[in-house]
């Protein structure tokens, strides 16, 4: 799977170390950003939200965030579901199910909360897929502590999908939100890079299944307490549009644009794991969030992150452009505008706004 993918050459680019694909330009970021499969596939969410969209007093936020917020006596109750690409469940069912289980607590980290406890909905066709599966979900879910009390099972499906949905709690004035940002923020990306491009998955970033529960709870609590001390004003978990894609998605909900330095997005050594610059902005890293906050904040956000292993940098700055734009040696590219060509597709009245 790793050679449908791998295939620049790397080299060094300038006297600080900074290591970018010897092929980089903003054009061509722009390009495999926008026609990746992991950006494209998010286009259909908007006529979704139309479909299902009710009002309901007790629902704070709930489309375009990372889990929706309810309140519940005064406190807030965050509920989220994610489902795996059929095509990861295909490469490694054990991967799959721990996937199911991180990328939902990722959800709820992303929002300044605490994961309490998850539910899955399993397909199954095969039996030997079943136990790998279950495996890889029983393996995150003891690391990270956060059990699956129930769920349902279709034992004799004609595919096999794994869906888990999970419930979070915040306090209400502590909730990190996706449409939040404002114009003047930093944005800032904090990234795990003590990690390895899963061997199963080329666009899959590992840097959790080799850590400690101790290690990992502590970079999903760092969320929480970053949320408590209310030093971002808006975020997201990088999830499968990538680094640029997903920092996409908040500037779409948010109704606002950005700059960003490609030089600026903290990367691994991409020679010594032989990966591509274009493919390192796509990855799906296994802790990794974008954020927006003030300027006043940044250096504190970065010694937070240094203090549970993850690497967070500056990476540009929000504006009222409604574009997302890339920087890189003195060239610029429009990845996405929002007005006439977004990710989410979702209108700006149908985004909960209680929470603004």
């Amino acid at each position: 799977m790793k050679g449908n993918y791998l295939t620049s050459k790397i080299t060094s680019a300038y006297s600080s170390g900074d290591v970018v694909a010897e092929s980089c330009s903003t054009e061509m970021i722009a390009k495999v950003v926008q026609e990746y499969e992991g950006v494209k596939r998010k286009h259909a969410i908007g006529e979704m939200v139309k479909a299902l969209k009710i009002d309901a007093p007790h629902v704070v936020a709930a489309f375009g965030e990372d889990a929706a917020v309810i309140e519940h006596n005064g406190e807030a109750l965050l509920l989220a579901a994610d489902g795996i690409w059929s095509r990861l469940m295909d490469a490694d069912p054990y991967w799959a199910g721990y996937c199911s289980v991180l990328v939902n607590i990722h959800d709820i980290a992303a929002m300044g909360g605490h994961p309490l406890a998850m539910v899955d909905i399993f397909s199954i066709a095969k039996t030997t897929v079943q136990e790998q599966v279950v495996k890889g979900m029983h393996d995150a879910s003891a690391q990270f502590g956060v059990p699956i009390v129930g769920g349902h099972l279709h034992p004799d499906a004609p595919y096999s999908v794994i869906d888990v949905s999970i419930l979070g709690s915040a306090r209400l004035d502590s909730i990190i939100y996706s449409h939040t940002a404002q114009v003047g923020d930093s944005v800032v990306a904090a990234i795990d890079l003590n990690g390895r491009v899963h061997p199963s998955c080329a666009l899959n970033w590992d840097s959790v299944t080799m850590k400690s529960a101790a290690e990992v709870r502590a970079q999903i609590a760092i969320m929480e307490e970053i949320g408590k001390k209310h030093l971002v004003t808006a975020g997201k978990d990088i999830s499968n549009p990538g680094i640029i894609g997903t920092l996409g998605m908040l500037l779409e909900v948010s109704g606002k644009g950005a700059d960003i330095d490609l030089g600026l997005i903290p990367k691994p050594d991409l020679a010594k794991n032989n990966l591509p610059f274009e493919l390192w902005v796509r990855i799906y890293p296994g802790m990794g969030f974008i954020l927006t906050a003030k300027k006043a904040n940044v250096a504190e956000l970065v010694r937070l992150f240094a203090g549970v292993g993850m690497t967070a940098k500056e990476i540009g700055a929000v504006n009222g452009t409604r574009e997302l734009r890339i920087h890189y040696q003195g060239k610029d590219t429009q990845v996405f505008d929002f007005v006439g060509n977004g990710i989410l597709h979702i209108d700006q009245e149908d985004i909960s706004c209680q929470g603004r």
